[in-house]
Formats: structure tokens, C-alpha cells, sequence
């Protein structure tokens, strides 16, 4: 856990605010899944754009431009 962490959890734990603790547990890891999803994804377009430009210029050396 991060040091930074423990003084916010024990001011939950000591005012028995569990669910809110929860909450904010759930909307952390939430968050830090969806950031996580937008990187894959992006990876996933930058992989996806050179595969098509390598196509391309496969297309354009074996002489089928798309015309």
C-alpha cells in the first residue's frame, strides 16, 4: 500500500466511514482500469496503423496501387 495512503485510511477506519472507503476504493480501481483500457487500446490503433501502412507498401511494391 502506498505510505501516502495509510493517515486517509485510518481517518476513515476511526470514523467508521466504511462505505464511503469503499467507494472511494471502487472509484480508484475504476479509474486505474479505464486508464489502463485507454493505453491497450491505443497501442492496439498504433499497431493496427503501422500493419496497414506495411500493407500498403507491400501493395505498392508488388505492383497493385488500388487502382
Amino acid at each position: 500500500m502506498l505510505p501516502s495512503a495509510e493517515p486517509v485510511l485510518r481517518a476513515f477506519a476511526e470514523r467508521a466511514d466504511l462505505a464511503a472507503l469503499a467507494l472511494f476504493m471502487w472509484a480508484a480501481a475504476t479509474t486505474g482500469l479505464l486508464v489502463w483500457t485507454l493505453r491497450e487500446l491505443a497501442a492496439a490503433n498504433r499497431r493496427f496503423d503501422a500493419f496497414v501502412r506495411e500493407l500498403a507498401r507491400f501493395n505498392e511494391r508488388a505492383g497493385r496501387g488500388g487502382d
